[in-house]
């Protein structure tokens, strides 16, 4: 029974982060001279922000593959978690540390306030945490060819 509620939660949350970085990768893709100029206004990122537009898009979609793997499910959730929590100090330090605030989110997710969307950021965090939590030790742990 636990296990069975445990591939549910990592299953679910491999789903949510899938859907969460592909929508992400592909809005900033396709408004990708907006997103570099966002990236470029931003008083921490901006000398990082010619391959930040490029690098970002491109891991949210690697992680939604490997998330779509049982082989590689473990890497990618560490990597989908580690790349929220990114994500999420970086807007926390922008609001309390900084005076100008542009959003280099694509679709909905811009539409957010920055209370709100760092509310988002740390519950998908925690999800992420969630999931790597109730891994099973098989699949974090290394194995040999």
């Amino acid at each position: 029974m636990k296990t069975r509620l445990h591939s549910i939660i990592v299953e679910t949350v491999s789903l949510l982060y899938i859907c969460l970085f592909v929508y992400a990768a592909i809005s900033k893709l396709l408004d990708y001279q907006n997103f570099r100029i966002q990236l470029g206004q931003s008083p921490l990122l901006s000398a990082f922000a010619g391959w930040l537009s490029w690098l970002v898009p491109i891991a949210e979609l690697a992680i939604s593959i490997l998330l779509a793997f049982r082989c590689t499910k473990a890497f990618a959730l560490f990597s989908g978690y580690t790349l929220m929590v990114m994500f999420t100090a970086y807007i926390f330090i922008m609001l309390n540390y900084s005076s100008y605030t542009p959003c280099s989110c694509g679709g909905v997710l811009a539409k957010l306030s920055w209370e709100a969307h760092l509310l988002f950021n740390i519950g998908f965090a925690l999800m992420g945490a969630a999931a790597i939590i109730v891994l099973p030790k098989s699949s974090t742990q290394m194995q040999t060819l």
